[in-house]
């Protein structure tokens, strides 16, 4: 069927992959519907080394339960654990639509590397989760599903683009895994309420997969664990880098897990360096709070705290320009090539599309405006060269990468610097409303900027907005535009975020922080952020779950 006319097609497999979805509910056992029961509420709590011990059985599809019997290694270190997938990942029966009715109906043969080493490890993948269509978006919603909410304010998104795993582990789910090429895993946990890292290429297999963006290498995609607790996150990373990825997947390097780094970084009293702001959008009260709130916990606990001031030729603002040239350097064609005619796009995406897509003329002339009429230098260079690149023209970008990751690197080491891990925000609000990305699509500098470098990074809950405490003080004269420009949003990117912020609406959504290490150094990672969790719990402030009915 030809355009416009395969609108028609995208409508009829949209009903009929939702009729698919409903009637798989509706087949399950009564006993899946019931409400949570205590012993049920007692599984969720307990941390899942010790329900290894006693494998349970309760699980959520019925290809699941065949799974458990007769391909899962039941003597494995995640012996029938139950972990959900991005809708990313390959499952044999089950297609990957990613959300675009295109790609349904096509299931595929056979399981991918991630869900194999899953099998022979015990663990038992029983659902697959919403995403957003394009992947390049910290909303959650597509054309076929719908959207997916926050279980703790519905108004708001869960995240993305792995928001479906964020909203079903705050949910009462226990380990689920996700991709992130820009924030992917990390937003998804901040604005749910839960714990995820974000691994270095190569430390997690990532074949048998289907992504948007297929070839895109600038600004690598990596997949990663994401947890209800922070004990699940470690054992099931532990567990899986124990069994040797690298023998089911060619794109993992040989790194064994290194328990004496994960036990050091946990005990040892810590050099933290601090990035309170990006320096493009300013962390709004409530993401602020959670900053000082943890900053105040580690210097009670005797850790060092010290503000860090970024290499000044690799700023973030200049990583968040690169990165954005690199991972969209086809100019959109990729991702939207997906789309039958009029399917529903992301409105991210779709802003972004329509930026690369204007003449390099009128993409110039609209430069011009934006900076020296609005006077926004940051929106201006951002649009300056957001278009497709001749093969030259990303040579150059990625020789601009790797100069940006040696500063990164040469800086570091530098005497005045050695932090053994660097705390930021997840992003400078907390989870935004449905909808918001056609405004705040590119206000993710605090996560992408550690995926142009490649750094490891995890994400820690740590309170919830507070409309008492996070209300935003518009004074009586100049209001809201003028409160904005005071707070240093000067910009397009800043004001597209903060219009969105509401405390007494946000009230109830999560807050986190984000404990950055450096390339491959996972283990780290996980022992620092036991660290920054046991300095919060002496402090009476460590996160509280969602409780689940």
């Amino acid at each position: 069927m030809f355009p416009p006319f395969d609108y028609f097609q995208y409508l009829r497999i949209r009903d009929a992959k939702r009729r698919e979805r409903d009637a798989r509910f509706a087949a399950l056992d009564p006993e899946y519907h019931a409400p949570f029961t205590a012993a049920n509420k007692e599984i969720i709590n307990k941390p899942i080394e010790e329900l290894v011990q006693d494998v349970q059985k309760e699980l959520l599809l019925p290809e699941a339960e065949e799974w458990a019997t007769s391909e899962v290694n039941l003597k494995g270190p995640l012996a029938g654990i139950p972990v959900s997938l991005k809708d990313s990942l390959q499952v044999k029966g089950f297609d990957i639509t990613l959300g675009y009715s295109k790609l349904a109906g096509k299931p595929y043969q056979e399981d991918g590397a991630v869900v194999k080493l899953l099998k022979d490890a015990g663990a038992v993948p029983y659902v697959k989760t919403a995403l957003p269509v394009t992947l390049l978006s910290f909303e959650s919603a597509n054309g076929i599903w719908g959207t997916c909410r926050n279980p703790h304010v519905p108004e708001f998104s869960p995240g993305g683009s792995t928001g479906g795993e964020g909203a079903l582990l705050a949910l009462g789910g226990r380990i689920g895994i996700g991709s992130d090429v820009a924030g992917s895993v990390r937003v998804p946990a901040a604005w749910s309420g839960i714990y995820s890292l974000r691994c270095s290429t190569g430390r997690w297999p990532k074949t048998g997969i289907n992504t948007s963006m297929a070839g895109q290498e600038g600004v690598p995609s990596v997949f990663s664990p994401m947890a209800r607790t922070l004990n699940d996150l470690t054992y099931f990373t532990r567990s899986i880098i124990g069994l040797q990825p690298w023998k089911y997947d060619y794109t993992v390097h040989p790194i064994p897990w290194r328990a004496d780094q994960e036990k050091e970084a946990s005990q040892k009293q810590l050099r933290v360096g601090l990035l309170k702001s990006d320096g493009v959008v300013p962390p709004t009260p409530a993401i602020a709070r959670a900053i000082d709130t943890t900053v105040a916990a580690l210097r009670a606990a005797g850790h060092t705290v010290v503000e860090v001031t970024p290499p000044p030729t690799a700023d973030p603002f200049t990583g968040l320009d690169l990165a954005a040239q690199l991972l969209n350097s086809d100019g959109c064609y990729t991702f939207n090539s997906h789309f039958f005619s009029f399917e529903p796009s992301d409105p991210g995406a779709a802003q972004l599309t329509r930026v690369a897509n204007l003449p390099r003329v009128l993409r110039y002339l609209y430069y011009l405006y934006v900076r020296y009429i609005k006077r926004d230098e940051k929106w201006a260079t951002l649009i300056r060269h957001f278009g497709p690149k001749s093969s030259a023209e990303l040579w150059k970008l990625v020789a601009r990468r790797e100069s940006f990751r040696a500063t990164w690197h040469a800086w570091w080491n530098a005497e005045p610097q050695q932090y053994d891990f660097i705390l930021c925000p997840a992003n400078a609000t907390p989870a935004l409303p449905h909808g918001a990305m056609r405004d705040a699509v590119s206000a993710c500098g605090y996560t992408f900027l550690w995926n142009l470098l490649d750094y490891s990074a995890g994400i820690l809950p740590v309170g919830h907005v507070d409309p008492a405490k996070d209300s935003l003080a518009v004074k009586k004269k100049g209001g809201y535009k003028l409160a904005l420009k005071e707070l240093g949003c000067n910009n397009a990117i800043a004001r597209g975020a903060w219009m969105h912020y509401d405390a007494e609406k946000m009230a109830g959504l999560p807050t986190a922080v984000q404990i950055v290490g450096r390339r491959w150094e996972e283990e780290k990672v996980l022992g620092y952020m036991a660290a920054v969790e046991s300095a919060l719990e002496k402090a009476g402030e460590k996160y509280t779950l969602l409780e689940v009915d």
